[in-house]
């Protein structure tokens, strides 16, 4: 169900799933949805992935719609990633390749993968070329404050989790990156790992044409009701709002027990 919310930070749409089924096949509805609007409208489908454990079987199930879903029009793209090379255990890549790229036609020019091996600071440096050649923007480092807001890449979908302290992609409560206002993807030293992470900022996410949350769990419960009922942007996930989009959350009843 559409749960309606009067709570401080209300989303263009908060979803109400019963469980982690329900969870997975609205999220997966959801991405073919936008994929069929997106390519009827130019031709092509544009989506960033999360890592983390509530995305696997998203994609796993995902992968079950290898003879329907339009593989050869949608590049997929990473939102962060971690500094591991693509065969490390923790690598985001790794893990979206065997749920679901190693399962289903799509060509290997489709997939972007953040070229972690190079550590943290090139692997941004490099991401962030890739992004701009891909959706045309105008290429070169850029001094702070130069970027425009058509000059950031416009996704179709980007989809984000959140962390037990509000964080979202590597965009940590406290990190550098939290305060990036001209960057497309940077390295980000997170505290509370003791490790720099790659990650989108959030420009780039708040110029999405949707951007969506999926959460589950109990375990979520109190920093769920903790975002949608605390005043000001004190956690990462708050400070994501598309300009020109939409944003929608999908969390099973676990998570959204406390709402």
């Amino acid at each position: 169900m559409v749960k309606n919310i009067t709570h401080v930070h209300k989303p263009d749409y908060l979803m109400v799933v019963a469980d982690v089924d329900a969870l997975n096949r609205a999220v997966v509805d959801e991405i073919k949805t936008a994929a069929e609007a997106a390519i009827g409208e130019h031709g092509r489908f544009t989506i960033a992935l999360s890592g983390g454990n509530t995305p696997r079987a998203v994609y796993a199930l995902l992968a079950e719609n290898k003879d329907s879903f339009p593989w050869a029009k949608t590049f997929f793209f990473f939102g962060d990633e971690r500094s591991v090379p693509p065969d490390h255990p923790d690598s985001n890549y790794r893990m979206v390749n065997e749920a679901l790229f190693s399962r289903v036609p799509v060509p290997a020019t489709n997939i972007f993968r953040v070229p972690a091996e190079l550590g943290a600071a090139k692997a941004a440096e490099r991401y962030e070329m890739v992004l701009r050649e891909f959706f045309q923007l105008q290429p070169g480092k850029l001094q702070p404050g130069e970027l425009q807001s058509g000059q950031f890449p416009r996704f179709d979908l980007i989809l984000l989790g959140m962390g037990d302290e509000g964080h979202t992609a590597s965009l940590f409560p406290g990190s550098p990156a939290m305060a990036e206002t001209s960057r497309l993807v940077v390295s980000n030293w997170v505290e509370k790992l003791k490790t720099d992470r790659i990650t989108f900022t959030f420009p780039v996410i708040n110029n999405a044409g949707e951007a969506m949350f999926v959460v589950a769990g109990a375990g979520k419960a109190e920093i769920v009701k903790e975002v949608f009922t605390t005043e000001g942007e004190k956690y990462p996930v708050q400070h994501v709002h598309p300009q020109h989009g939409r944003l929608l959350w999908i969390v099973d009843q676990a998570a959204a027990s406390l709402l």
